[in-house]
């Protein structure tokens, strides 16, 4: 199970006292950054369209690479990207990337770099024909989390029929670096799938922040162009 790419940090949930003994998902005990992401992010619904373009930047980024590199590098992102702002961002110029590749701030790959500005504006024509990203990504997964029940992280696979289709969807409307394994794990971070494990303290705190959102137009799925 690979740790996915978060949204931004939220309010921890967390009723558990200090110093209570908490049973975690056993991916995020390596490093305390990791455990704070853990307890913090991982698995909380996201809403705000910013944040969805934060998941889709940094979850890109990843690929081929391991997730402590990003979450350190993520504040460098996060300035260099003017604050995942999309609109900012798919107006950047071949000047503006030459200058992101020259930043040790983030990871200095072009295809990556490009792709960002790329699925900025594919993120814009989404925002235009659904009214938010948020209301077209979650209308894919029929408005509301998929709660698993696992006890063990082998069981937890690297994509599903859902992370297929919405892998599919996002390729049909121009998005890239948004295969479906890169997908699953961004369904994951930002709560569209709930897989902490059922002996993580943090499983019922993240199945109660989940919410029934209303699917685009009149249907649970997202119409399909042609």
């Amino acid at each position: 199970m690979r740790p996915a790419a978060p949204a931004v940090k939220p309010r921890s949930t967390s009723t558990a006292r200090p110093g209570t003994a908490r049973r975690r998902c056993p991916w995020c005990e390596s490093t305390p950054l990791y455990r704070a992401y853990h307890d913090r992010e991982w698995g909380v619904p996201v809403h705000a369209d910013r944040r969805w373009f934060e998941v889709l930047v940094l979850d890109g980024a990843q690929a081929g690479l391991s997730w402590r590199t990003i979450l350190e590098k993520r504040e460098g992102y996060r300035r260099a990207f003017d604050r995942f702002d999309p609109r900012k961002v798919a107006r950047y110029d071949a000047r503006k990337v030459r200058s992101l590749l020259r930043d040790p701030g983030i990871v200095r790959n072009r295809l990556k770099i490009a792709s960002a500005v790329t699925n900025a504006r594919a993120f814009l024509e989404v925002q235009r024909e659904f009214g938010s990203f948020d209301r077209f990504i979650w209308g894919l997964a029929a408005g509301r989390p998929v709660q698993n029940r696992r006890r063990s992280d082998r069981r937890i696979p690297a994509r599903t029929p859902l992370s297929d289709a919405v892998s599919a969807e996002l390729r049909r409307r121009g998005f890239r670096f948004v295969g479906s394994t890169i997908v699953y794990a961004l369904l994951q971070a930002a709560g569209v799938v709930n897989d902490h494990l059922v002996t993580c303290f943090r499983h019922g705190e993240v199945r109660a922040l989940a919410k029934v959102v209303r699917a685009p137009r009149d249907g649970s799925r997202v119409a399909r162009r042609d």
